[in-house]
């Protein structure tokens, strides 16, 4: 998919090229185009060696994100963002994905305003620091970082409407994309190794499955507060081992997309430093952690704390608590579904956007826990590091984790802004 995404980028680049009277056309582009992006290099340093053959001990690439906005008549643009990731330790994260494409047009709507994007796109959903669950527009690009935050483009028609009433907006979407996960030489996976290519789903249409989508958002007073529901094919995969055809045979997992319906709340209360947050999901039709079919509800409660100067300083403090709950407690298919985070963020304000971040996720169903400290710090206009540390503590005690108790890492990266 990522591939034919590109491809079809490079013929419409192509055709811009051509378009008659070259200079007027250049011009044109100039003065209505800016573009922008990042250029980074990366090293993962692992402590302790893999917990299966193939594993490195050390990791190193670089990426590229790069966005051209091109500003039509009437306020119409054009918005792509292509990525690339090239890495030396495992050949599936070397990948590259269009992360937006679309393009934008808008009006007005009695009292209100529409907007209409058409084409690939990223939508984020959520309050919460140490999970999203209402986020689900996006699938997840898991080669990039074992957090699952980061997203793969969605080609999708999105509708927005907007008022005093508040802001409605409604998602058509198709080409689902498969969950990337790493290869037999990379980190953070499971034995066996995941088989992208032998993906199943449970709709005929497969990937061309037409999802649905809508959420409805608005503030009153201190309290912002979202209402979604997503009815489609699941980015969370369930999966079967499957045996090759070969000498000597071997084992795969096969991932499984079912349909799904998920209905969703994120709310968000602001009364002076005190941030008060909640998400919250209803989900049918998937499978749990023994692929038997079961309907869950889930939950995230928590809040932040924001410290403005102190110690007398031009810092701010933030400090998070949430509490993260799954019903299907020990069969839930993330291992820390059922957990207590507990962090802490620290801008220093100052002219090299200094900040910290320190944050711990505790399970409450194994003695299974994640530590998590970052740093980030600009050392001129253009370049910038980011250094951060993951740590998994008791992890070998749980079965569920245990293939991930060895892959705790300090990475760090150089990012050039241009």
């Amino acid at each position: 998919m990522a591939n034919r995404l590109i491809r079809a980028t490079a013929l419409l680049w192509a055709l811009l090229s051509l378009v008659p009277g070259s200079a007027d056309a250049e011009s044109w582009l100039s003065d209505r185009m800016d573009v922008f992006g990042k250029v980074s290099a990366e090293t993962r340093i692992f402590p302790e060696s893999g917990a299966h053959p193939g594993q490195g001990s050390h990791a190193g690439g670089l990426s590229m994100e790069a966005t051209a906005y091109i500003e039509g008549d009437g306020g119409n643009s054009f918005t792509i963002t292509p990525f690339l990731r090239f890495d030396a330790g495992d050949p599936e994260r070397t990948h590259a994905d269009l992360r937006e494409a679309y393009f934008l047009t808008y009006g007005d709507a009695g009292d209100g305003e529409w907007e209409l994007r058409l084409g690939i796109d990223r939508v984020f959903w959520g309050v919460a620091e140490a999970r999203s669950l209402v986020d689900i527009i996006n699938q997840t690009d898991l080669v990039e970082h074992p957090n699952a935050k980061t997203k793969l483009g969605q080609p999708m028609a999105h509708l927005t409407l907007s008022g005093d009433w508040g802001v409605l907006e409604l998602f058509g979407l198709t080409g689902h994309r498969k969950r990337t996960f790493p290869g037999e030489q990379g980190r953070f996976r499971g034995l066996p190794v995941v088989d992208n290519d032998r993906a199943t789903y449970e709709s005929a249409d497969e990937e061309w499955h037409v999802d649905l989508a809508g959420r409805y958002s608005n503030s009153f007073g201190p309290l912002d507060i979202g209402l979604s529901v997503f009815d489609g094919t699941s980015r969370e995969p369930t999966f079967a081992p499957v045996v090759v055809n070969q000498a000597p045979p071997l084992a795969v997992l096969a991932p499984h997309y079912e349909q799904i319906r998920q209905f969703g709340l994120d709310a968000q209360i602001t009364t002076g430093p005190v941030l008060l947050k909640l998400e919250a999901i209803r989900r049918t039709g998937g499978r749990n952690r023994m692929l038997q079919e079961e309907d869950y509800t889930a939950s995230i409660i928590g809040g932040e704390y924001i410290v403005n100067g102190p110690w007398d300083t031009n810092s701010d403090l933030s400090l998070f608590a949430e509490w993260l709950r799954d019903d299907r407690g020990r069969n839930a298919t993330d291992a820390l579904a059922n957990s207590v985070f507990l962090g802490a963020r620290l801008g220093l304000n100052d002219e090299h956007g200094t900040d910290f971040f320190l944050g711990v996720l505790d399970s409450r169903e194994t003695d299974s826990r994640v530590f998590n400290a970052e740093f980030n710090r600009r050392l001129s206009d253009n370049l910038s590091l980011h250094v951060e540390s993951i740590a998994h503590l008791e992890f070998e005690t749980d079965e569920t984790v245990r293939d991930t108790s060895r892959d705790s890492f300090i990475g760090i990266s150089l990012e050039y802004n241009f």
